[in-house]
């Protein structure tokens, strides 16, 4: 077991690489104008988001690494894994740099199916794997629902 942390520790880099990726675009562009936008009531605290997406990352990473060390792995799954990550670190650019809210939108919807479907491939190779990535998509309908009402009252 010793030989496989490498891998896993390549998973965590390349997975907080887009989480550093997304926090970097939206360091340099979300203000002013995220200050200025209307958002609703359930809008949690800014401080929140660190230690959620923190924790997602993690558990991201540690469940494609199960895949990864599996005997019954699938490079598909592999793929899909990363263009999800493509498509989770495209989010930011859209939202806070190019301003896009209805695209934004339309990305996490993205990303919600690619998750749901990593999670449908995940579950015969490793069902902790699969179950690992249910709090990243509970958190994700939170991040489309917040989404959503950021367009509608913007």
């Amino acid at each position: 077991m010793i030989k496989k942390i490498p891998s896993l520790l390549i998973f965590c880099f390349l997975a907080f690489g887009a989480s550093a990726w997304g926090g970097l675009v939206t360091s340099l562009y979300k203000e002013p104008w995220f200050s200025t936008l209307v958002k609703p009531t359930f809008n949690p605290p800014e401080w929140i988001f660190a230690p959620v997406w923190i924790t997602l990352y993690l558990l991201m990473a540690f469940s494609i690494w199960l895949i990864w060390i599996s005997p019954k792995r699938s490079e598909k799954i592999i793929y899909i894994y990363f263009i999800h990550l493509l498509v989770n670190g495209s989010w930011s650019l859209f939202f806070f740099a190019l301003h896009q809210i209805f695209i934004s939108l339309v990305i996490i919807a993205l990303i919600i199916i690619l998750v749901l479907w990593l999670i449908k491939l995940y579950y015969p190779i490793n069902k902790l794997s699969s179950f690992l990535m249910i709090p990243y998509l509970i958190w994700l309908g939170f991040a489309f629902l917040l989404n959503f009402y950021i367009f509608i009252l913007n």
